[in-house]
């Protein structure tokens, strides 16, 4: 098969009816590899996503690597005529993503019963804080506060200082990846077994981050121990963390495994740890965290960060430096792998944005076009997908349907 720059997920149409960052991610994602994804936004208004920080000069810098790949169609729903539309669109639309409070579409009547007898082939993502079921699924759910619920914010931080969380939307991120793997599942099962149909897909973001903590639940299942803050990944293996070299650069090193510690030992010049009863498995250097780790630190502070990294590659041990952007921006590995590219943008002029990724060796991911303006597709699609005459639209217009 030759190699085409027409991604795996062409021919599919997705309406992304979502806002700020979990449900529309997982629709860049799928716009990234091909999808037609029309973002349906509120008249004048928009996406609150279009002015989330950080900014440059009154711009936020956010929309144009978050909402790449897709078309901007304003409609307000609260309008039956911008109902009527919607079940136009979903009529040829093979996946809905929307992230409404658990309700809200069924109130307006169009709801996955409602759109199901206007396509029974549609797939419908449905993102919430706590999913559709369950004594929570009314409340309102943003990611940070779904991260608490999921446990993640309890483990981080040190033990005598209050819990902290991520510094960035972690759960809405990887919500939308979620979102992505459903939506590439479901087209699966409809398209490829004798009995697929559409259905309907519950994804939360306290479950995103929960599916993750299996070696708690086991845990505290059998042992009854509750984990407490540690920074990093103390408990797990050591040595792990932070650790300072000669000239100042914090890195991070893990020996997840007795095979990894027996190349940092022999690294370290102390083949002897390897045979002392102390340190010669992961449970006895367990007992042992902060002796092993105050070992390992004393070591590193005789190593440049440039001696260390060339050292602990050629014995195979992981070792990174802790990168700030401008280390990424300068690292020879991003530009190498394309993550980082450039487009232009109307206002901002170029401006940087994250790569395609995964890599695909025959239907690669593009960057097809930048963000779009709120509503600068909202004529073509209605025109050209749904054959509106003018007369109609400017009636839309008037009465800010659209």
């Amino acid at each position: 098969m030759g190699r085409t720059r027409k991604g795996p997920l062409e021919g599919v149409r997705v309406i992304d009816l979502s806002t700020v960052i979990a449900a529309p991610f997982g629709a860049t994602l799928l716009a990234d590899f091909g999808a037609d994804v029309i973002k349906v936004e509120m008249p004048k208004k928009g996406d609150p996503l279009r002015n989330l920080g950080p900014y440059y000069n009154g711009e936020g810098l956010r929309w144009p690597g978050l909402s790449r790949n897709k078309k901007s169609l304003t409609l307000d729903l609260h309008h039956e005529e911008g109902k009527e539309i919607l079940r136009k669109l979903v009529k040829k639309t093979d996946i809905l993503i929307e992230n409404f409070r658990t309700g809200t579409l069924e109130k307006w009547g169009i709801g996955y019963q409602d759109l199901k007898k206007i396509n029974p082939d549609l797939i419908m993502i449905r993102v919430t804080g706590y999913g559709q079921t369950g004594p929570y699924a009314y409340k309102a759910g943003f990611g940070t506060p779904a991260t608490a619920f999921s446990g993640f914010t309890y483990l981080h931080g040190y033990p005598d200082r209050p819990p902290i969380s991520p510094s960035f939307s972690l759960t809405d991120y990887v919500t939308g990846i979620y979102v992505a793997f459903s939506a590439v599942m479901a087209l699966y099962h409809r398209d490829c077994h004798e009995d697929g149909t559409g259905q309907y897909i519950d994804v939360s973001l306290y479950e995103s981050m929960f599916r993750m903590m299996e070696f708690l639940v086991a845990d505290y299942d059998v042992t009854g121990n509750i984990k407490e803050r540690t920074p990093g990944l103390s408990g797990h293996s050591a040595p792990a963390g932070n650790f300072l070299t000669k000239d100042g650069s914090w890195v991070i090193l893990v020996t997840s495994s007795d095979k990894t510690f027996e190349r940092l030992a022999k690294a370290m010049g102390r083949e002897d740890m390897l045979t002392d009863e102390r340190y010669y498995t992961n449970s006895e250097r367990l007992k042992r965290f902060d002796e092993v780790n105050g070992i390992v630190a004393d070591w590193v502070k005789t190593k440049t960060k440039e001696e260390l990294q060339k050292l602990l590659d050629e014995y195979g041990v992981p070792m990174s430096p802790i990168y700030s952007i401008k280390d990424i921006f300068e690292d020879p590995h991003y530009k190498a792998r394309e993550n980082i590219v450039e487009v232009d943008h109307p206002r901002l002029g170029k401006v940087k944005i994250p790569g395609v990724v995964p890599k695909f060796s025959e239907t690669p991911g593009a960057i097809r076009q930048i963000a779009p303006d709120l509503g600068e597709h909202t004529e073509d699609i209605l025109k050209n997908l749904l054959e509106l005459d003018d007369e109609t639209i400017e009636r839309l217009k008037e009465k800010n349907v659209i």
